[in-house]
């Protein structure tokens, strides 16, 4: 296993636990709520979107292709907490893969009516930026156990770990 891998394997693992955290202290109707801060969207959807993105992943490395534009959109991620936690788990049990070559496609403006564009990319690079992409999708999820007054263990929950190290080097 190369150090890139174990790395991202770290990150991620480090992410979902957070996202389980905050989870288990949600209740099914928190978990479900619609809020209007977060565009009338719950987050359960918030959770379901962050999943899905490595489902995705994983789905198209077999073929080569990743197009994130054709996740699933499963209610029952985003209605049923202990169905995420299961997945987040295949997900961690299931990344440690080579890197290798792949292809992304996308429609990357929705104003736009034209057939979906093709990008080279990598296993490696999908998974850091489904890691960003997550970091931004935690911090909607913290806002949204804010406005339910719910308090998070770790105040770095959301926060991008560049920002982490930076506000490190500041208090020094």
């Amino acid at each position: 296993m190369t150090i890139e891998i174990v790395h991202l394997h770290q990150a991620i693992d480090k992410a979902f636990g957070e996202v389980k955290t905050a989870l288990d202290s949600l209740s099914d109707s928190d978990y479900t709520a619609s809020s209007p801060v977060l565009f009338n969207a719950s987050i359960g959807q918030h959770v379901r979107h962050i999943v899905e993105l490595f489902v995705q992943l994983q789905q198209g490395y077999s073929i080569g292709v990743v197009n994130y534009d054709l996740r699933k959109r499963d209610v029952a991620i985003e209605t049923d907490k202990l169905f995420a936690n299961r997945l987040m788990d295949e997900i961690l049990a299931d990344i440690d893969k080579p890197d290798k070559p792949l292809q992304l496609q996308g429609c990357f403006d929705a104003s736009a009516n034209v057939a979906a564009i093709q990008l080279q990319t990598t296993y490696y690079r999908e998974l850091a930026y489904n890691i960003e992409h997550s970091i931004h999708h935690m911090a909607l999820i913290r806002i949204g156990m804010e406005t339910l007054q719910l308090t998070l263990a770790g105040s770095n929950f959301g926060m991008a770990s560049a920002t982490i190290k930076h506000r490190n080097t500041c208090v020094q």
